[in-house]
């Protein structure tokens, strides 16, 4: 939070003490930007909050709350009541005019806070099986994991950015298939790939890989002998190709835990015997079943089935464990839509392993349907012609397609409009807010060896003093993001610091040779309004160009 709101909110709860004799928690607190100029610079509604325990009006409340409101301790100049009992406050000057001082001390590190208090935080997401290219469902997921990430760290936490890799189930084995038939065909075999095998044309390119560097070792091979080293070229390269795509989404990970070593250390076994030991499995119909209903999901769930082998579920609960563990305080999947049931039965494993369902916080991330020429184009993955992230890439760009997927709330349906991503122009919100940057670094240019002004008394109209609310709240805004997960209250506080400096821009004149004084005071504005959307576009991994 902004250092102004944070003292505000303490200020607060002295004065509910003070009026009340009631302990407030300041983080409980809400400050709000009015949207009317008049109704003042920051908006409380404490005393709607507390009225009914101090059995008073609101309005009643309010007028308590403002006697015991120290306003000098704040930089306030006075407080009104408004409404049914909102309080509305108006600062003085001064204590906005020192945020520019604070934001160019703090340059890259402004907007850092201590909000997440460290909390260890493992985020899993993308988690795309290794058998084909990147769509553009795992784009968004992607955008979304990484934006929240990244505002995480900014806020204080420490987390851990990681992939699932799925490399132990069946589709590793059709993957294995569908390659070797690949690979036959290179010489004229009757192979074929299997009619529920992997027909992308990503396969027919790591075969003929294989092709330059083995020759036909593995054509003459008995298939049976053949397909473990299928299997684990194919496993490498496809899993090498999504780690590139990714880095150059801007989106990289600390950790790739692969499903076959959870296997492999007996993290599976360790995860079932733990769920035995507490009683919540039983045995029907030859299979091992998880008495999830306990934990309130709609029906039980087999762990393993009569054949002996795992569902899908159960190397999960191991992995999940594995996580709590290594120490997490929470762990949060990011998850496409088509896991929305997944998470009840999930929720309850953890449970069943001894633990608050809320260690587990799982976001749903919805499909984004691609737009050109004002209609949807989705072509089939079985066929090779899927779009694929790398297409998107080529298409918009990545400043584009982070910006937006991370647009709109991860569980809302979105249109991704390619015709508007590409616009150069105020029509396209992207551009919009880069060119608010490239605006701002043109201006800083043409400033030269202008000095840093020693304060910021000249800075008093109502366009600065909007802007210096907006740059103040960033903070704020990045610890809300982080904590609500949800990458789309930083684009819209981008856009709306873009508009108010385009705004400021408009109506005056920064660098004025007859005003010296003045001029060095709003190059400094603008340098604090750089750098904090400089940050707030890392913030969502979209780039901070200098020219445009």
């Amino acid at each position: 939070m902004s250092e102004i709101e944070d003292r505000l909110k303490k200020e607060f709860a002295e004065a509910a003490y003070k009026a009340f004799s009631a302990e407030v928690d300041p983080a409980t607190i809400v400050i709000a930007l009015p949207k009317d100029k008049a109704h003042g610079d920051y908006a409380a509604n404490l005393a709607m909050r507390l009225c009914k325990q101090a059995g008073l009006k609101p309005v009643e409340a309010a007028q308590k709350l403002m006697d015991n409101f120290n306003c000098d301790a704040v930089g306030a100049d006075h407080m009104e009541i408004a409404g049914p009992g909102f309080l509305n406050l108006f600062m003085k000057q001064d204590s906005l005019q020192t945020i520019i001082t604070k934001v160019l001390a703090g340059n890259e590190n402004y907007g850092k806070s201590e909000a997440g208090k460290h909390l260890k935080v493992d985020v899993e997401y993308v988690s795309a099986n290794p058998t084909g290219d990147l769509h553009p469902g795992h784009a968004r997921g992607a955008a979304m994991g990484d934006s929240v990430t990244r505002m995480m760290k900014m806020a204080g936490y420490d987390v851990t950015r990681e992939y699932y890799v799925n490399d132990a189930g069946n589709q590793i084995g059709m993957m294995a298939l569908s390659l070797q038939a690949r690979y036959l065909q290179l010489y004229s075999t009757d192979a074929e790939v299997p009619e529920n095998g992997y027909h992308g044309e990503d396969l027919v390119v790591i075969a003929k890989r294989i092709q330059e560097e083995y020759g036909d070792r593995y054509a003459s091979m008995a298939k049976e002998e053949s397909l473990a080293f299928f299997r684990e070229y194919g496993l490498k390269a496809e899993l090498e190709k999504l780690k590139t795509d990714l880095k150059e989404f801007r989106c990289e990970f600390d950790v790739f835990t692969s499903e076959q070593d959870i296997r492999d250390r007996g993290l599976v076994e360790k995860a079932l015997a733990t769920l035995k030991e507490k009683g919540y499995t039983y045995e029907s119909e030859g299979a091992l079943w998880l008495k999830t209903t306990e934990f309130n999901d709609d029906k039980d769930r087999v762990l393993v089935k009569s054949d002996g082998s795992y569902t899908y579920l159960m190397p999960d609960i191991a992995y999940h464990l594995d996580k709590l563990d290594r120490g997490f305080d929470e762990l949060v999947d990011l998850l496409g839509a088509d896991h929305h049931g997944y998470i009840p039965r999930l929720k309850a494993a953890i449970r069943a392993l001894g633990y608050e369902d809320n260690k587990l916080q799982v976001d749903i991330i919805q499909m984004a349907r691609m737009i050109k020429d004002g209609e949807e184009f989705k072509l089939s993955k079985r066929s090779g012609k899927a779009v694929a992230l790398r297409d998107l890439l080529d298409e918009a760009g990545t400043d584009a397609v982070r910006w937006y997927f991370a647009s709109r709330a991860g569980d809302t349906q979105m249109d991704f409009d390619l015709d508007l991503a590409v616009k150069q122009n105020n029509e396209n919100p992207v551009y919009y807010a880069q060119y608010a940057h490239a605006r701002m670094s043109s201006i800083l240019r043409s400033a030269g060896d202008i000095d840093n002004a020693e304060n910021y008394g000249l800075i008093t109209t109502a366009k600065e003093m909007t802007l210096l609310k907006e740059i103040n709240e960033f903070p704020s805004v990045v610890a809300d993001a982080a904590a609500s997960r949800m990458p789309h209250k930083m684009v819209n506080y981008i856009s709306r610091l873009a508009s108010t400096f385009h705004s400021f821009y408009n109506e005056s004149k920064v660098i004025d040779p007859e005003n010296p004084a003045l001029s060095a005071q709003r190059v400094g504005l603008v340098k604090a309004c750089q750098i904090t959307i400089r940050n707030a576009l890392y913030c969502i991994g979209v780039s901070a160009p200098e020219q445009m």
